[in-house]
């Protein structure tokens, strides 16, 4: 009898327009009762859920019983800055009858206790933490599940939810070795470990400052109430070898140098995935890194992603929404700040062989899984999943062509719009993206239409001090340079060792005459390229 008048008041749920009517949905519906109590921001409250999903593409009625999942929940609120808004998110655990958590898989998810219901209130697309978290996943790391959902709190009808797993160390998540608190010593303290760079941090400071101040970690797993002295020890040692290595003059080194003590290719997906999305929050907030154990590799990997809301043009400061420019620069853009990027990034971007495997990584994904047609397929996959429940949740919540913080201007009037307006942004930003890794090493991209060797440009000219020539060549070669007035007097002889795609040359002419200068490249087939350059 109870079930029956809690069905009969979530069936005629109201929102703050107008009577909703909430009776089906195709998908899965998750409804929860907290028996009167206020769901707060910490400790979780005690409550019942029910869901109620028909596998296949069966209609989920509100009257169906809770075939999915039926039983206790301690529940809390999630986030910081999106606690402002009215339409919430909640982290919850699956509890049994004596409040102790249990584990049970989910929309086919393996088993756990521990899940989120992210609100995408002011992310109007509802699309951006999947996307991120799906680009990662295709590149082959684990990165949270998600599934859309409608949810009823209380009576009352919420919206359209994504629902995901929680960042966890355990098979199916991150999967990594499991600490106890008996491990200090040999093999076993080596790991596994997650830890992050975040607002709230609790942990150690990093001995290299940012450009505004120094960089906090934070215990994730071990937590801090868990974790031991030895473990402490050792994961801020470890950590802390790897930064004074990345700042050593022998950082790029492949034995010695950081990668000894850190995985390249996580650092290079990570990478990938914040500049794709030009993450306004990107390497400085809710930045998770994980180590595992020596006998199963034992160097720090980036990730997992997490919190790209405001990312993928949703975010209108800091250059958030440019198409140009780099996250991973973000100090240099808001200097101001108080959480900055560690300058990791920066100095593996003037890592050779970094910059040669980042071009090789990033041409094999445009050919696949960052396809402009792949990408375009994920998101029109979720536009036509969500369009019958998007339809009441933005009767819920009417903000579409409404300014929300930090949107953009000019805010879209729909939804349609907005799906347009995101879909434009990328196309634009992977073209950036394409012209502006670094075009080096064995799969760098020569200009099919060019038959010499290399590509010279000279700039600026004409130049009044230090002079740039930039090279594109087609192969590994050296070259050498001649450099004239025009009586023919030699000002400068010497051979230039150039990569495979993009070099640059600075030539110190500044003690040079104003005139005009010949500049000679020969190469070893003999080839001669040749340009003019004016001298102020």
């Amino acid at each position: 009898m109870k079930k029956t008048i809690l069905l009969l008041l979530w069936i005629v749920a109201l929102h703050p327009c107008g009577a909703q009517t909430f009776t089906s949905s195709n998908l899965p519906v998750i409804i929860i009762n907290t028996n009167g109590r206020q769901i707060l921001d910490d400790p979780k409250i005690s409550a019942n859920m029910g869901i109620i999903w028909n596998a296949g593409n069966a209609v989920n009625n509100v009257t169906d019983s809770f075939n999915h999942y039926n039983g206790k929940i301690g529940i809390e609120l999630r986030g910081q800055s999106s606690q402002m808004f009215p339409m919430k998110s909640y982290g919850f655990e699956l509890r049994n009858s004596s409040d102790n958590s249990i584990n049970k898989s989910l929309f086919g998810l393996p088993a756990e206790s521990d899940w989120i219901l992210y609100a995408p209130y002011n992310e109007k697309t509802l699309l951006h933490n999947f996307l991120a978290y799906t680009m990662s996943r295709e590149m082959g790391h684990w990165a949270a599940n998600c599934r859309y959902v409608e949810v009823v709190i209380n009576g009352v009808y919420q919206g359209v939810y994504v629902f995901m797993e929680k960042i966890k160390r355990k098979a199916g998540r991150v999967n990594i070795s499991a600490l106890s608190s008996t491990d200090n010593s040999g093999d076993a303290v080596t790991g596994g470990y997650i830890f992050s760079i975040d607002k709230d941090a609790n942990a150690w400071f990093s001995q290299y400052p940012a450009d505004r101040g120094r960089i906090q970690y934070s215990y994730v797993y071990p937590k801090e109430v868990n974790i031991t002295s030895a473990q402490k020890n050792y994961i801020q040692q470890y950590t802390d070898s790897f930064e004074a290595v990345l700042h050593g003059s022998q950082y790029q080194d492949k034995q010695n140098g950081w990668r000894n003590f850190a995985d390249e290719n996580s650092f290079i997906d990570y990478f990938i995935v914040n500049e794709v999305s030009r993450n306004v929050d990107g390497y400085r907030i809710s930045t998770f890194l994980n180590k595992d154990r020596y006998s199963n590799g034992g160097k720090i990997n980036a990730g997992p992603v997490w919190d790209y809301d405001l990312a993928f043009k949703n975010a209108n400061y800091c250059n958030g929404s440019n198409i140009d420019g780099w996250s991973y620069q973000f100090n240099s853009v808001c200097a101001d700040d108080f959480w900055q990027v560690p300058d990791w990034w920066k100095i593996m971007m003037t890592d050779t062989a970094f910059k040669n495997n980042l071009r090789c990584r990033w041409r094999q994904l445009r050919a696949g899984s960052l396809s402009s047609s792949h990408l375009h397929y994920l998101v029109d996959s979720i536009v036509s999943l969500t369009a019958e429940a998007r339809q009441r949740h933005f009767q819920r919540w009417p903000v579409l062509g409404q300014y929300l913080w930090p949107n953009p201007e000019p805010v879209p009037a729909t939804y349609e719009g907005e799906i347009s307006a995101l879909k434009n942004w990328l196309e634009a930003r992977l073209t950036w993206l394409d012209n502006n890794i670094p075009n080096t090493g064995v799969c760098a991209i020569f200009p099919a239409d060019v038959q010499a060797s290399l590509v010279i440009s000279a700039f600026p000219n004409p130049y009044s001090d230090n002079y740039n020539i930039k090279i594109v060549s087609k192969t590994s070669q050296t070259v050498g340079l001649k450099i004239t007035d025009m009586s023919g007097r030699a000002m400068q002889r010497s051979f230039i060792s150039l990569a495979a795609g993009n070099n640059a040359v600075s030539l110190q002419s500044g003690y040079w005459a104003t005139g005009i200068y010949l500049v000679e490249f020969t190469t070893t087939s003999g080839e001669k390229i040749a340009r003019k350059i004016l001298m102020q």
